[in-house]
Order: structure tokens, then C-alpha cells, then sequence
């Protein structure tokens, strides 16, 4: 269990995103969760300088579909960064393995393959209440922090 608030960080230590551009990707399953995730991812890459212009935002149906929507947005060779946002909550049967997997997999191959990185912002929980504590909740919000990790991946891409 993370034992750390997601949304603190300190802008006065990371890039300015004014040039960078910045897909999103977001998962329409467990919405409550997904949803307030892409608003926090928003709200910070805007707080650290990017242009609303500059930041595309696609929805899929669900977290193994997050790889699809990335792939597209990878291959426009557009983005400074991607983000996948999802939430998998753990069931009674395998199901939840194997959405894992695929996605975090996926997700992987995009890293290793493409000249985009990919955020991955994809809850794995054991129940609905950790995941609402991870998305604005008591924890804070996993969507935060993956706009700070996307602005700190884009300035590494572009250094190179």
C-alpha cells in the first residue's frame, strides 16, 4: 500500500511543459476513478506550464485497450510524452492477472519500441476504496503524479 501522497511534488524543481505536448489516454471502465485521475493529470501539466492546446485527451473502453490508444498516439510521433490512465480492481476469478499483465506488458513494449515514452497510470487494486484513496482520495491523486512523471520523461526525451 502506498504510504506517501501521490499529488506532492514541487514545481519549482521540475521543467517548465510550455513546448512539450502530451497525449492522455483514459480507460472509461471504474470511471469515479479514471475520470478524477485525468482531471488530476490535467490540472498539473497545466500547473507546470503546458498550453491546454497542447494536451490530447482519448478515452477507450477499458485498460487493455489503454496499449491501442497509446500505440496510435505513439505512432503520430506528435507527444513529448503519453499517459495511460486505467483502474483494475481485483475479482474472483484470473480476469484481473491477466488485464494486469497485458497492460503493464504493453505498456513496456511502447517504452522499449517507440521514441515516446508512456506513462503508466493504470491502479491495480484489491478493492474499489483503495482505488478512490489513489484518485483524490486519502492518498491523493495517481493522476498528478503521473503529469509530473510525463513532464519529467519529456524532458529526457528531448535531451536526446
Amino acid at each position: 500500500m502506498a504510504t506517501t501522497n501521490l499529488s506532492a511534488y514541487d514545481k519549482e524543481k521540475l521543467p517548465d511543459a510550455g513546448t512539450y505536448r502530451f497525449g492522455i489516454v483514459v480507460s472509461d471502465w471504474n470511471p469515479e476513478v479514471t475520470y478524477n485521475m485525468h482531471k488530476g493529470a490535467i490540472e498539473t501539466l497545466l500547473n507546470l506550464g503546458a498550453k491546454e492546446s497542447h494536451i490530447d485527451s482519448v478515452f477507450v473502453p477499458g485498460s487493455v485497450e489503454l496499449v491501442y490508444g497509446a500505440t496510435k498516439l505513439c505512432k503520430k510521433n506528435s507527444y513529448d510524452a503519453v499517459i495511460v490512465i486505467g483502474c483494475v480492481i481485483r475479482g474472483e476469478t484470473a480476469h484481473f492477472d491477466y488485464v494486469c499483465k497485458t497492460v503493464t506488458d504493453g505498456v513496456t513494449y511502447l517504452n522499449t519500441h517507440t521514441d515516446t515514452p508512456v506513462v503508466f497510470c493504470v491502479l491495480t487494486d484489491d478493492n474499489i476504496q483503495q482505488s478512490i484513496d489513489r484518485s483524490g482520495g486519502k492518498l491523493g491523486n495517481k493522476g498528478i503524479e503521473a503529469g509530473v512523471v510525463a513532464v519529467r520523461m519529456a524532458e529526457l526525451k528531448n535531451k536526446f
